[in-house]
């Protein structure tokens, strides 16, 4: 059968014979005229996500990106002009004018100033597919260019995945399985973790398998306690027992429960001679003989605002039971983020259970279904964004620089400045040119109004999407990208679980001139003279038949038994049989089982609570074993009007994904507070408020709540930035939280972001409020 055949459209009205995958799962699109009118969940999918309706409008969304378009003033000027980015007009162009202006604008970058002078990136959340990944695609076309300035770390872990590796050897240790804390744990404790709304996404796709242990673990009868200053969704339907410790000070609760331990014997000595590293120097820092101060239970009751009480009889009962600690990422997105994530097996390793089944701690339980069974089957390879250059490479006489992500705009605004990261000395480069696909830094990257300033530096910024994000909207080029459901690619279902493949069949042709991503780059790349190395030759759909072939040829594909291409194409999804040789998931079994034999990557092997490596960076932001440094704008906190902010994920959207569809008012994103804050500062339920502090201000509505501790207010991360000139000033009108966090770097270490915990002020908003403009088009011009 041709591929033409294969891949047409289907036939019937519906179109529900046909699967496609999604980060929000499995779907079958209902097709009615050639217009997508909805989406079915897979019958397989544990618990089909509530955003589908969403997903399925936001191909006709108002804020779609229809044909290329070019910033008016940059058109002009052919570069440069940054000042006006955001409130410039746009003109509509041909894919050919678009195309050729990018190459133009990138050649001369890249001849004139070197790879170093180009940022390059994508967030990766565009979509699922191995073929239209927009970070592959970014990566492959500017390293056949000569390279890029690239970033380390992420935004969702920068913390936790910088510090790990130096305490137990990876950035990311795979999960006892659920069906061992089932069986064999007496507590579960959700720190910083709400499975039940992180786990509606997948970077790849996902059946939902957490919401499925979740109900089995309600049903288990198993208690479960959650540690957060916000009463979760995961905590509410489980009737878990609240414990809210004041945001930023989740080390100050490990350490005094480490205390508690120490002093009632109930340490594990033995686990922790034989499994860790360091235990004296970390016992001498509890105990107060490092600096004097003993982290007891009346310690942490100052600071956390727990009773000193409550963190007793927590610890006992923790050491008494045998006890799941699932941690969340949210506690490390913080300042010192990386002490709590290392105070978190501290915790553990001092219980002494992280050696027994169902106990200890893991740290993606909430996220792509982390602990669910490992399915029997290869992965998909993908197209390689590892490539030599295919072109001349200017030679600036330096290496590429690595950045960390969450320092990009400072990057921007200070080029040859160094800075501290992670043991090593890092100089920002002088960026000429941004090409950025498939995100939006300006719902993820803290201050937003640095960003705003930092952005207009770039001479020339490149933006592939399919709506007009706050991104798209500072760009100056802008290609309009196909939505998952305009094109054909194929996936893994899982992240951690392997649970199978999934074809992506296209249910709709592209909205107006919108094109697939592969489409985009290949020929871009052909005009950049390096389409030949970028495509190999390969159309989309021989890119699709290519990967799976090598799945299915591999030594695991034939054990598997994968079928034909053909066949997968019309069956449409593959579930893969459990792996019956790894019913247990757990990333240290094998260390745990023999550590002479199977050390750990440290230098010790073992696991580290204290680390000489860092002891001998000399950071005083992070010393050489766990401990509280303190929070975030803690002398603006000596105002009693301050109030904490939370900034954490919502369960309407991915990011800022799905934060253009709007179906319940205007699109403000709400100010959860607490009743009695509120009655303090005169507002009332669905109030505009004004939040600000010293980086700047937002608008948001009012939702009055007791599942926010009192002292704090939380803005979900995510709402589309929308700022305006006001007579309070520079101010945001869609409820942007990181307009207020602030851009410094967790620790010199990881430099990661900080998203909660800053100090903010929130009052009435007074008289008429203008309401958000980022929901439908930009300006335009004609040409």
């Amino acid at each position: 059968m041709s591929d033409d055949t294969l891949f047409a459209f289907p036939r019937n009205a519906s179109g529900s014979e046909r699967i496609t995958a999604s980060h929000w799962g499995l779907v079958h699109p209902q097709v009615a005229d050639g217009r997508l009118t909805g989406l079915i969940p897979y019958a397989g999918d544990y618990a089909p996500s509530p955003n589908l309706a969403k997903l399925a409008a936001l191909s006709y969304s108002a804020n779609r990106i229809r044909k290329p378009a070019v910033r008016e003033g940059w058109l002009k000027c052919r570069g440069g002009n940054g000042e006006s980015r955001g409130s410039d007009r746009f003109v509509e162009v041909d894919w050919d004018t678009a195309m050729t202006l990018a190459a133009e604008a990138m050649t001369g970058v890249y001849d004139n100033f070197g790879p170093s002078a180009v940022f390059a990136k994508s967030y990766g959340w565009m979509s699922p597919g191995k073929v239209n990944s927009a970070v592959t695609l970014v990566n492959r076309l500017c390293r056949l260019m000569g390279g890029f300035t690239e970033c380390v770390n992420s935004y969702s872990t920068a913390a936790i995945s910088t510090i790990l590796p130096y305490v137990v050897g990876m950035p990311d240790p795979k999960v006892k399985s659920w069906d061992s804390v089932l069986a064999n744990a007496k507590c579960v404790v959700f720190w910083g973790a709400d499975p039940l709304i992180t786990c509606d996404i997948d970077w790849t796709t996902t059946l939902h398998e957490a919401a499925h242990h979740i109900r089995r673990l309600k049903e288990s009868g198993i208690r479960t306690i959650a540690i957060n200053p916000l009463k979760t969704k995961t905590g509410e339907f489980l009737g878990s027992d609240w414990i809210a410790p004041r945001q930023g000070t989740d080390t100050a609760l490990m350490l005094a429960l480490i205390h508690e331990l120490i002093t009632t014997g109930r340490a594990d000595t033995g686990f922790l001679t034989k499994y860790t590293a360091g235990w004296e120097t970390l016992k001498a820092y509890v105990e107060g003989r490092t600096d004097g101060t003993a982290k007891t239970a009346e310690w942490a009751e100052k600071i956390t605002g727990v009773q000193a009480r409550v963190i007793r009889e927590l610890a006992q009962y923790l050491a008494q039971n045998r006890t799941m600690l699932m941690m969340g990422w949210g506690m490390q997105r913080a300042l010192y983020g990386e002490e709590a994530s290392w105070a978190g097996f501290a915790l553990a390793a001092v219980l002494g259970q992280m050696n027994l089944a169902g106990g200890g701690i893991g740290t993606n339980y909430h996220y792509c279904s982390g602990g669910a069974s490992v399915g029997f089957g290869p992965r998909l390879r993908g197209i390689t964004g590892r490539v030599a250059p295919a072109r001349a490479v200017k030679d600036t006489g330096t290496p590429l620089p690595v950045i960390p992500i969450a320092r990009f705009a400072d990057a921007f605004l200070n080029p040859g400045e160094t800075i501290d990261f992670n043991g090593r000395k890092v100089t920002y480069p002088d960026i000429r040119l941004v090409l950025w696909s498939g995100g939006n830094p300006f719902a993820h990257q803290p201050q937003t109004l640095h960003l705003e300033r930092a952005w207009q530096k770039p001479e020339t910024v490149i933006v592939t999407d399919f709506v007009w994000t706050a991104t798209a909207r500072h760009a100056d080029i802008v290609f309009p990208a196909a939505t998952v459901f305009e094109r054909n690619d194929i996936t893994d279902i899982g992240v951690y679980n392997n649970a199978g493949l999934c074809t992506m069949q296209q249910a709709v042709h592209p909205v107006g001139e919108a094109r697939s991503d592969y489409r985009i780059f290949s020929e871009l790349s052909e005009r950049l003279g390096v389409g030949d190395a970028f495509t190999l030759g390969r159309s989309e759909t021989d890119w699709i038949r290519t990967i799976y072939e090598e799945a299915r040829t591999s030594p695991l594909g034939r054990a598997t038994g994968l079928p034909d291409f053909e066949t997968f194409w019309k069956t449409g999804l593959i579930r893969y049989a459990p792996d019956k040789k790894a019913t247990e998931t757990d990333g240290l079994a094998a260390f745990f089982a023999n550590p002479d034999a199977f050390p750990l990557a440290t230098p010790s092997g073992r696991i580290e609570l204290a680390s000489p490596q860092i002891a001998a960076m000399h950071y005083n932001d992070c010393p050489g074993y766990p401990a509280f440094l303190g929070t975030a704008d803690e002398a603006l906190k000596a105002d009693p009007a301050a109030l904490t902010l939370m900034a954490v994920k919502s369960e309407a959207r991915l990011h800022s994904q799905l934060g253009g569809v709007i179906t319940d008012g205007d699109g403000r994103e709400a100010c959860e507070i607490h009743p009695a804050d509120a009655l303090t500062r005169g507002i009332a339920n669905g109030d505009a408020v004004l939040v600000y502090n010293d980086r700047g201000r937002l608008l948001a509505r009012a939702r009055i709540t007791e599942n926010v501790a009192s002292g704090s207010v939380c803005i979900r991360h995510g709402a589309w930035f929308d700022p305006a000139d006001t007579s309070e000033g520079r101010t945001d009108r869609t409820g942007c939280a990181n307009v207020l966090t602030p851009d410094t770097g967790t620790s010199r270490l990881a430099q990661g972001n900080i998203a909660s915990g800053a100090a903010v002020f929130v009052k009435k908003a007074q008289g008429r409020q203008s309401a958000p403009s980022a929901f439908g088009q930009p300006a335009f011009s004609r040409p």
